[in-house]
């Protein structure tokens, strides 16, 4: 037995097709990704402190070293998103300076230089919490590398970020002549999130709310730095 097929009725199967086929096409080639192809990239991530070097400590007896990881690592889980490499100089509370006590800070400081000499990387972050006699002091903080345009936009950027979007941010970066940034000929800035000394701006601190809103605006700086372009932006 054989069915019969108008031609009207095969001319509207085939206009099916042509429009299930078209659709399929369309979806397959705006598929949404995170970014752009793009080149790879790498930053070393800097928690500043460790070990016996605790840094600053706020009046709810917690330690700038804690804080600084923190917010380290919420920052390295945003750029993973995006197939970004990470070094972290540490990725736990210890310091790294060994077993002895003795010059610490020195040699502490030696081995956050060997870890960014020997990383490849394209850009050195490093995160402090700050403190100040004057508890009424406050604000999140970016100083740039000196002479180095590259490490002064970015600290711009970043900065600018903070003023939009973090509690009573500083309005300009300063430069910086730290050991972290001028150890090495990499590009970097030096973020101090905030002050443990104003009471207010330790609450939000400690909150894990704030650290990964701070996270984000670091991690849109970086963006910004490598010029990835995002879906919005395509």
């Amino acid at each position: 037995m054989f069915l019969v097929v108008s031609k009207k009725t095969l001319r509207l199967l085939f206009l099916f097709c042509v429009i299930i086929l078209s659709s399929f096409f369309v979806c397959a080639s705006t598929k949404v990704t995170s970014i752009r192809p793009a080149n790879k990239y790498c930053v070393v991530l800097d928690a500043g402190h460790g070990g016996i070097d605790g840094g600053s400590v706020g009046e709810s007896g917690i330690f700038e070293r804690d804080l600084n990881l923190s917010v380290t690592q919420k920052i390295k889980g945003l750029l993973n998103t995006l197939n970004i490499d990470v070094v972290e100089t540490r990725k736990t509370q210890d310091g790294l300076y060994g077993e002895f006590a003795h010059g610490f800070k020195q040699k502490d400081m030696k081995e956050r230089k060997k870890i960014i000499d020997s990383s490849n990387a394209d850009l050195v972050v490093s995160i402090h919490m700050n403190y100040f006699k004057d508890s009424s002091a406050h604000g999140a903080q970016v100083f740039y590398k000196p002479g180095c345009l590259k490490s002064k936009t970015l600290a711009g950027t970043t900065q600018n970020l903070f003023q939009k979007n973090l509690f009573k941010a500083r309005k300009e970066p300063l430069k910086g002549d730290f050991f972290i940034l001028t150890c090495s000929e990499k590009p970097g800035i030096l973020v101090e999130c905030g002050y443990l000394s104003n009471r207010e701006e330790e609450a939000l601190l400690i909150s894990q709310e704030y650290q990964n809103k701070l996270a984000y605006q670091i991690f849109c700086g970086i963006v910004s730095f490598f010029d990835i372009k995002t879906i919005e932006n395509i």
